[in-house]
């Protein structure tokens, strides 16, 4: 991907050229989104309080929390670490996809969906238990902000996360790694920033972390194969909104198989 490709800034032998060194920063930048959230969300709790007059319970903590995280705090931690290096937005390419540029959506959806079901029958099989996702749990006790939630995967969700994970993280990583090992070690880092958002036993975060490293596999492959931001953030944005569209329609129509909906968006 050449649009990330900035050899001439580090040469190979330089500290910052080291690939330690890249994986280190990689890692660092992560954190970094995580940290800015906290300010973040102190300010998007205190306007919510503010202007509503009211408490943050659990329908409004998971809104701020998406505000303030992917919304906030990943194009925050993005931005930072453009500007720290003395670079542009060039840097993270972004343009409007082309029909070459959807097909590589469709096929990273359409993969994700296959993996997804495969590795639930696996669970399924082997009785294996993934963990809760909390935000799920919180959708499925309160049904009438799903379709408040689905939007926000295509506006906020997708674009803040592959911002940082796909357009920084990858980015960085790519100046120094061939591809694969590139999208590898991304997927490394945006799998278990989940575990936030995970509850349940060691075992069980576990398999759900592991779970989410193969649609971050996809998302970073077409992001490679593209070059355009916008590409995996749709391709993630479409995926999650699915998710919980077949949670709203289960809620609805078989509201028995809820708790079954409701783990998937654990994977």
């Amino acid at each position: 991907m050449d649009s990330v490709s900035t050899d001439s800034e580090a040469p190979p032998d330089s500290p910052q050229g080291s690939k330690l060194r890249a994986v280190g920063v990689a890692f660092g930048v992560a954190l970094l989104g995580f940290l800015l959230a906290i300010p973040a969300g102190l300010l998007v709790a205190t306007a919510y309080t503010t202007v509503t007059g009211d408490q943050i319970g659990a329908v409004a903590s998971l809104g701020v929390s998406m505000v303030s995280l992917q919304g906030i705090a990943f194009p925050a931690a993005a931005w930072l670490y453009v500007k720290r290096r003395g670079l542009s937005w060039d840097y993270v390419p972004f343009s409007v996809p082309d029909l070459g540029d959807l097909k590589y959506v469709v096929g990273a959806y359409v993969a994700a969906f296959a993996a997804l079901y495969a590795i639930s029958a696996l669970l399924a099989f082997t009785s294996t238990e993934a963990a809760t996702n909390t935000g799920a749990t919180t959708a499925l006790e309160h049904p009438e902000i799903i379709p408040f939630l689905i939007p926000l995967q295509l506006l906020l969700i997708g674009p803040g996360e592959e911002l940082l994970f796909r357009g920084v993280i990858q980015g960085r990583l790519r100046e120094r790694f061939d591809a694969w090992p590139a999208i590898l070690i991304a997927s490394l880092a945006f799998a278990p920033a989940h575990i936030l958002a995970l509850s349940g036993g060691p075992t069980a975060v576990v398999v759900s972390i592991s779970v989410l490293f193969v649609p971050s596999v996809l998302f970073g492959y077409t992001y490679e194969k593209t070059g355009n931001i916008a590409v995996p953030a749709l391709t993630h944005g479409l995926y999650n909104a699915t998710l919980f569209t077949l949670m709203y329609v289960v809620v609805t129509f078989a509201p028995g198989s809820a708790s079954e909906a409701a783990a998937l968006l654990a994977l």
